[in-house]
């Protein structure tokens, strides 16, 4: 049985959608045509059983009625050759009236049997009984029920072969009926599909068109407010995310080539000076020691910065499918984590913490490098012996963390930019970065369903405010 489900399921799965809904409709339409005749059928057949029944029933109760005038035969004329008006009419063509003792005393042309339930009728054990019998060849339905106070029985039946025949026609024009309906409904069913997929054919030239011209911004025509209107919606929303995804790796990709140009092209002068010296010994004294001391901690420290750039550029384009799973986590203690590194690496700042309980869902590491990379930014332009200070509060379902230093503070015209990607101040230009700290600090917030601002401090200096949902 099981082999079997899995053979009719490969069976099924290998059929295109259109003959899959040209045999769901075939398969709805013939369920339907066959109940309707079954039903059918069966009515008729229940009706002729009824019609049969109650005919024996009228004939037994003419004779019941007055037995005695049917001991010699019910007689077609009365005296004077008309019709004896006591006889409504002529009775089947079987009937038979017995004694108590369930001897036959009157009868039509044909006797019928005297069976072991007529007997119990005769004899008064039973008020009737309907059974069927075979007589000549043919099966009758023979109806015995009680004479009255005097004893005895009268039996009445009726050939079935009438109606068995009658049954059999109408189960045949039944039958032809039903083949007819369901051929009808296989045709109809393949043209029903066709149609209906019409839409779904045109929505996959265009997705197709797509795929070849990768032509993004041209949109899947749509008609209507069907499902299919609704698939093409849908596929319009995805073309736009897909172009959104691609122009903004294009943009990431320009931007950290500019970027990398940047301190590849002073290593390489610097190397290809060092290399000189080296192939000419006789130049050396173009490059003292301390010139070249020099050199070689310039050397060292862009290739620091491009080392931090590569991990910032990666941090950026990090799949989904290769982040760390979201768990609760207690903000305070990433915060506390994170203000105790950059506390060794930047000891000439004092770091202040006030918090409060602030539980969130996200990825514990992702969030401390965000929260690092906030006080790495407000150490860099605090003085020395300066006090940057971070504050954690809940706030109406909102865990919010203010992080404020009182340097130099941001420009007006700079602050709405300085989230951006590679966005660096005039102001900024000269000093240590890659201008993507603050970059990932907005995506992070982002990617925990939570934003990220910047604002003046007063009296001076920056604040930088992160909300996240709180648990």
């Amino acid at each position: 049985m099981q082999r079997a489900r899995a053979v009719l399921g490969r069976w099924w799965r290998r059929r295109t959608l259109h003959d899959r809904l040209s045999l769901l409709v075939t398969a709805a339409v013939a369920a339907a045509v066959l109940t309707v005749a079954g039903i059918a059928f069966a009515a008729v057949a229940q009706i002729q059983r009824q019609q049969l029944r109650s005919q024996l029933e009228t004939d037994a109760r003419s004779v019941v009625a007055q037995p005695e005038l049917w001991r010699d035969g019910p007689p077609s004329q009365g005296p004077g050759g008309r019709r004896d008006p006591r006889f409504r009419r002529d009775i089947g063509p079987r009937w038979q009236v017995l004694g108590r003792d369930a001897t036959v005393t009157a009868h039509s042309t044909n006797d019928l049997p005297v069976t072991d339930g007529a007997r119990r009728v005769a004899a008064g054990e039973e008020q009737q009984v309907q059974e069927r019998v075979l007589l000549d060849g043919h099966s009758y339905l023979m109806l015995t029920v009680a004479a009255g106070r005097g004893g005895g029985a009268v039996q009445v039946a009726a050939d079935q072969t009438p109606a068995n025949r009658t049954l059999t026609m109408f189960g045949l024009l039944m039958a032809a009926g039903c083949v007819l309906g369901i051929g009808g409904a296989a045709a109809l069913g393949r043209t029903v599909a066709r149609a209906g997929l019409v839409p779904v054919q045109q929505l996959t030239k265009a997705v197709e068109d797509v795929a070849v011209t990768m032509d993004l911004n041209r949109p899947v025509p749509i008609h209507g407010v069907d499902e299919i209107a609704r698939l093409g919606q849908s596929v319009n929303t995805m073309l736009a995310a897909i172009d959104a995804a691609r122009q903004s790796q294009r943009t990431l990709v320009e931007d950290a080539s500019h970027e990398l140009r940047t301190p590849l092209t002073s290593i390489r002068t610097n190397i290809e000076l060092l290399l000189a010296v080296e192939r000419q010994p006789e130049l050396a004294h173009r490059l003292p020691p301390e010139e070249r001391a020099k050199l070689l901690r310039d050397l060292d420290a862009q290739v620091g910065e491009l080392a931090a750039l590569t991990t910032e550029l990666v941090e950026l384009a990090r799949e989904e499918t290769t982040r760390e799973p979201a768990e609760d986590v207690e903000l305070t203690d990433v915060v506390a984590a994170a203000i105790d590194r950059v506390r060794i690496r930047v000891p000439a700042v004092t770091f202040t913490f006030d918090a409060d309980a602030a539980p969130v869902h996200g990825r514990p590491n992702e969030l401390e490098r965000m929260v690092v990379n906030v006080l790495d930014n407000a150490a860099k332009w605090s003085p020395p012996g300066a006090t940057v200070h971070t504050g954690l509060t809940a706030e109406q379902g909102w865990c919010v963390l203010r992080i404020a230093d009182t340097g130099p503070g941001i420009d007006a015209e700079d602050l709405p930019h300085v989230f951006d990607r590679f966005y660096r101040s005039p102001a900024a230009r000269g000093m240590p970065g890659s201008g993507l700290g603050l970059a990932i600090v907005a995506q992070t917030a982002a990617q925990h369903g939570g934003t990220v601002t910047a604002a003046p401090n007063d009296p001076r200096g920056t604040v930088v405010t992160i909300r996240l949902p709180r648990l």
